[in-house]
């Protein structure tokens, strides 16, 4: 069962009220029929200012790219192996 995605103005609430009221983070989750770890997850996210999210956001948006990147290079690169080896041994 894929796990549920929530809106970010869930989340943000979610936060406030384990930061603002000060409810406990296993309260809150259990109240929203969620794990806990998402929640934690969500109030270290969101207890960042907006503008250090979106960097971060832009972070791991460039990683991402750049892993699928390297591995289509990389795979490229042993395709060509492996035809130079197939090239030369026909060749010799």
């Amino acid at each position: 069962m894929s796990n549920p995605r929530y809106p970010e103005e869930f989340k943000i609430e979610a936060v406030k009220q384990v930061t603002e009221r000060g409810l406990p983070v296993a309260e809150v989750a259990a109240c929203l029929g969620m794990s806990t770890h998402s929640l934690y997850a969500w109030v270290k996210r969101y207890s960042k200012p907006q503008e250090q999210r979106a960097q971060e956001d832009d972070q791991h948006a460039e990683l991402r790219r750049l892993r699928a990147e390297l591995k289509r290079v990389t795979e490229e690169r042993d395709i060509l192996k492996k035809a130079a080896a197939y090239f030369a041994k026909e060749c010799g």
